[in-house]
C-alpha cells in the first residue's frame, strides 16, 4: 500500500516538473518570438527610413537639377521667377502624379564681379516628416581667363620665360623657356624664320625634329605638362569685350573721362580710391636717333615727364572706369574689383588709344577679392623708362594691338635694358606679343596665372558661354 502511494506521488511530481519545464520552454519561445518580431520591426523601420532618406536625397538633387534648368533659360534670375526673396518650396511628384515630397531652394546670387551661384536644396518626404536631406552646389560661367595667355598671332617665348598656366594661340608658338602647363595651337605647322615648324615647337635643347617625324617627347624639360596642336580654334573676337558698354557703365557711375586735351591720363590706384593726372609732357628720346621698332620718336618713349592732378575719387561699386584717351596705370588696390578701359569713339584704326604700364600695378589680396582688368583698344605697352623690376597683377587685353614693350635701337643706350617682368593674371593679345629683344626689354619674364579669374573675372570681362558649369557638390545633411 505504501509503495503504491509513493508511486502515485512520484508520477505526480514528474508530471508537475514536466509542466514547469514546458512552461519555462514556452516562456523562452515567446521571448524569442517577441525578440525576433521586434528585431524584424526594427529592420523594417530602418529599411523604410533608409528608403525615405534615399528618396529625400533624390528629391534634393531634383531641386538642384530644376534650378540648373531654370538658369539655362534665365541665367540672371536668382529669385526662382518670383522677384522675391526665398526660400522657394516646390512639391515633388512620382511618375503617377502623386506628391511624395518637396524640395526647398535657397539661392545665393553671385557677388559683384563674379558668376558663381550658390544653390542649397533641402529634400523632404511626406511619409516621414523627420527625414530631410540637403545638397549644396556652386555653379559658375567660365570666363576666357582659363588661359594664362590667349593669342591671335604667332608668339615667341625666349629661353628665360617661365609661364604658369595654359597658353593658347590661334597661330604658332615658339617656346624655349619652361611651360608649367599645357601649350596649345589651332595650327598643325607654321612657318617661323623661313622654316616650317610644328605649331608648338622649341629650339631646345634638345631641338624638335622636322616634320614629318612625329611630335617629339624629348622636350619634356620645356613642356612640363605637354602640348597640343590642331586643337579647335578660339574666336578671338569673342574675348574683345564691348568697350562701348563699359563706357556707358562708367558714364552712369561717374567714372568716364573724355579726351584729356593733353598727352593722356595717368591713373594712380590706392586701396579703394584713385588719383587722376593729366599728362602734360613726355620724356624725350635719349638721343635724336633713338626710336622704337615702330619708328616712333617722342611718343616712342611712352614715359611721363610732367603731369598735373585733376581729380581724386573712389573706385565705383560696379568697378567700371573708362578713359577716351591714352592711359598710364599704376598703384595698388585693396579689396576692390575694377575694369579699366581705354578707347576712342567713333572707332578708327588711326585713332586707337593704348594703355601704358611703367610702374608696378599690384593686388593686396590674392584670394579673388582683388581683381584688375586693363582693356585697351590698341596696345598695352611697357614704356622705355618702365621699372627695372616690374610687377603687373591684372588681366590684360589688347583688343586690336599687342601686349608688348617695343624694341629700342642702340641709339637709345644700354641703360634701357630691363631685368625682371612678373605678371599675375592673364594676357590676351591680338597681335604678336614681345617684351625682350636681346638688348632691349625684360631679360627675365615670369607669367603667373590667377585661377580666381576663371569664375570670378573682373567686371564686364568676356565669358566663354552663357551656360553654367558645376564647380562643387556636397551633401551637408
Amino acid at each position: 500500500m505504501e509503495k503504491q502511494r509513493i508511486g502515485r506521488w512520484l508520477r505526480r511530481s514528474r508530471n508537475g516538473q514536466f509542466a514547469v519545464e514546458l512552461l519555462f520552454l514556452a516562456a523562452i519561445v515567446v521571448t524569442l518570438v517577441a525578440g525576433f518580431t521586434s528585431l524584424a520591426a526594427s529592420f523594417l523601420e530602418l529599411s523604410v527610413r533608409a528608403q525615405n532618406n534615399e528618396q529625400a536625397l533624390e528629391i534634393a538633387e531634383a531641386g538642384i537639377q530644376y534650378y540648373e534648368w531654370h538658369l539655362a533659360y534665365a541665367p540672371t534670375d536668382f529669385t526662382d521667377g518670383t522677384g522675391k526673396p526665398g526660400p522657394y518650396v516646390h512639391p515633388y511628384y512620382n511618375k503617377s502624379g502623386i506628391q511624395i515630397g518637396a524640395f526647398t531652394l535657397t539661392i545665393q546670387a553671385p557677388p559683384a564681379g563674379s558668376t558663381i551661384v550658390g544653390i542649397t536644396s533641402a529634400g523632404t518626404v511626406l511619409a516621414d516628416g523627420s527625414v530631410q536631406k540637403t545638397v549644396e552646389v556652386k555653379l559658375g560661367i567660365p570666363s576666357f581667363a582659363q588661359y594664362a595667355w590667349v593669342l591671335n598671332s604667332d608668339v615667341n617665348f625666349g629661353s628665360t620665360a617661365q609661364v604658369y598656366g595654359q597658353i593658347y594661340s590661334n597661330a604658332g608658338v615658339h617656346f624655349d623657356g619652361v611651360a608649367h602647363n599645357l601649350v596649345q595651337s589651332a595650327l598643325t605647322t607654321y612657318v617661323d624664320g623661313g622654316q616650317t615648324e610644328w605649331a608648338v615647337y622649341t629650339d631646345g635643347p634638345p631641338a624638335d625634329p622636322q616634320p614629318p617625324t612625329p611630335l617629339s617627347t624629348s622636350t619634356s624639360n620645356i613642356f612640363l605638362a605637354g602640348r597640343a596642336i590642331g586643337v579647335p580654334r578660339i574666336d578671338f573676337a569673342g574675348i574683345t569685350t564691348d568697350l562701348a558698354s563699359i563706357k556707358s557703365a562708367a558714364q552712369a557711375s561717374g567714372t568716364y573721362f573724355g579726351a584729356s586735351g593733353a598727352s593722356g591720363y595717368d591713373l594712380a590706384l590706392s586701396g579703394t580710391g584713385y588719383s587722376l593726372y593729366a599728362v602734360t609732357a613726355l620724356e624725350p628720346p635719349p638721343s635724336r636717333n633713338c626710336s622704337n621698332s615702330q619708328n616712333q620718336v617722342g611718343w616712342g618713349t611712352w614715359s611721363i615727364k610732367s603731369e598735373s592732378l585733376i581729380a581724386t575719387g573712389t573706385i565705383p561699386q560696379d568697378g567700371n572706369m573708362f578713359f577716351e584717351d591714352n592711359l598710364w596705370v599704376r598703384g595698388q588696390i585693396n579689396g576692390v574689383r575694377v575694369t579699366i578701359a581705354s578707347g576712342r569713339f567713333p572707332v578708327s584704326a588711326s585713332t586707337y588709344s593704348s594703355i601704358i604700364v611703367n610702374n608696378s600695378l599690384q593686388y593686396t589680396n590674392f584670394n579673388g577679392s582683388d581683381t584688375i582688368a586693363l582693356i585697351s583698344q590698341n596696345n598695352i605697352i611697357y614704356g622705355l623708362q618702365s621699372d627695372n623690376n616690374l610687377t603687373v597683377d591684372a588681366a590684360l587685353i589688347a583688343q586690336n594691338g599687342a601686349v608688348q614693350r617695343y624694341y629700342y635701337n642702340s641709339y637709345c643706350g644700354s641703360t634701357y635694358l630691363r631685368n625682371q617682368l612678373t605678371t599675375y593674371g592673364i594676357i590676351a593679345s591680338n597681335l604678336q606679343s614681345g617684351v625682350f629683344y636681346g638688348n632691349s626689354g625684360y631679360q627675365y619674364r615670369t607669367y603667373n596665372y590667377d585661377p580666381n579669374l576663371l569664375y570670378s573675372p573682373p567686371p564686364s570681362f568676356p565669358l566663354t558661354t552663357n551656360s553654367y558649369s558645376l564647380i562643387s557638390w556636397q551633401e551637408v545633411q
